[in-house]
């Protein structure tokens, strides 16, 4: 009972973060194999899954209400997403994560140093027409994103956001929204391997999935009360702990 209730602690809180600025299996994922080290892998995974699958919708779901969301170029995006993550999932085996890290590892620190050199990066959207080429050129991203979330996944909605401002001029707020909608995605196609398979602990993963909702809820509100400035700072905050996360792997060999 107390494991339980320590890993619904840790599911709001990553809620909350990853409703702001992704980043949220940071935070969720380690308390699951820290609180429960006996367990294998996979229904670890799964149960992670899970409980961030609903917090994920929930996230959109109120953004959605919020924020004007570009279906045009989300859902394209959303699609091509689901489809790569089955792609990523199938090619773990055949890619070591040791090859993955330092990749994204420099990834990582380059759109750190874009984000804090460029100070309007994100703070204010510019309205513009959308036509073929940024449909062709969402799909490119969601089915990169995807891919990579199947494959490895820490940052994938952090490189969503970077990648709609940097690509689309949205603002921070909106790049959050647009993050939300194709995550389910991914979230959706990782779970259509681990639940047939049966590795999905339902009784953590229930109340862990309805504490991401209530953090996710709060994150939302967080996000559109403060805006686009607070979440660049939020966002920032989250590259520099991935950067020192994964770089700690990468050199001690984790």
């Amino acid at each position: 009972m107390v494991t339980i209730s320590l890993l619904c602690m840790f599911a709001f809180f990553a809620g909350l973060i990853d409703a702001a600025v992704g980043g949220g299996g940071l935070i969720q994922m380690p308390a699951l194999f820290n609180l429960m080290p006996s367990m294998a892998s996979a229904p670890l995974m799964g149960t992670n899954k899970f409980a961030a699958c609903w917090g994920t919708i929930f996230a959109a779901k109120s953004y959605v209400g919020r924020v004007r969301v570009p279906w045009k170029l989300v859902l394209p995006a959303a699609a091509a997403a689901f489809a790569m993550s089955f792609l990523g999932a199938m090619a773990v085996s055949a890619v070591p994560q040791h090859v993955v890290r330092p990749v994204v590892l420099v990834l990582l620190v380059v759109m750190a140093v874009y984000t804090f050199i460029k100070k309007d990066f994100g703070s204010v959207q510019v309205e513009r027409a959308f036509g073929r080429r940024e449909r062709v050129l969402t799909v490119l991203i969601g089915g990169v994103i995807g891919f990579y979330d199947g494959l490895f996944g820490p940052g994938t909605g952090s490189f969503l956001i970077f990648l709609f401002i940097r690509f689309f001029a949205f603002d921070f707020l909106l790049a959050s929204a647009c993050a939300k909608v194709v995550n389910i995605a991914t979230n959706v196609a990782a779970l259509a391997f681990f639940i047939p398979a049966g590795n999905v602990m339902y009784a953590v993963a229930v109340p862990m999935a309805v504490c991401n909702i209530l953090g996710a809820l709060t994150g939302t509100w967080i996000a559109v009360r403060r805006g686009s400035a607070f979440v660049r700072v939020l966002f920032l905050f989250l590259l520099v702990t991935l950067i020192v996360k994964l770089g700690y792997d990468v050199f001690t060999g984790h």
